[in-house]
């Protein structure tokens, strides 16, 4: 009988982490910011801004400020689960606080 070696695959999902509580940052606080985007740099699948938006409910539309505690942009990252995408966030620099949601593919 010849003996199979089995490697464990690990099966990557997506996280999206919500960022707010955002201030001009420092020289300091800007190079922090810039290394954790390339620490990041290999299971980033997106990122963006956010700047404009509105709330928009079954009595209307009402334009949201932005304002200290606005969400202020998004990452999209790979990694294997919440845990991890939590360390991740949990070293991010700058902003007040952030959110973290797996997204499901459905």
């Amino acid at each position: 009988m010849i003996g199979i070696k089995y490697e464990e695959v690990s099966i990557l999902k997506n996280f999206l982490i919500l960022h707010s509580g955002f201030e001009k940052p420092t020289s300091d606080g800007l190079a922090a910011w810039n290394q954790w985007f390339e620490s990041i740099a290999t299971i980033q699948a997106d990122r963006n801004e956010l700047r404009h938006g509105r709330k928009i409910t079954q009595s209307g539309t009402n334009e949201l400020p932005f304002v200290k505690n606005s969400i202020t942009g998004y990452i999209i990252i790979e990694t294997s689960d919440l845990e991890e995408a939590e360390k991740m966030a949990h070293k991010y620099p700058i902003v007040d606080n952030t959110k973290i949601y797996e997204i499901n593919k459905g």
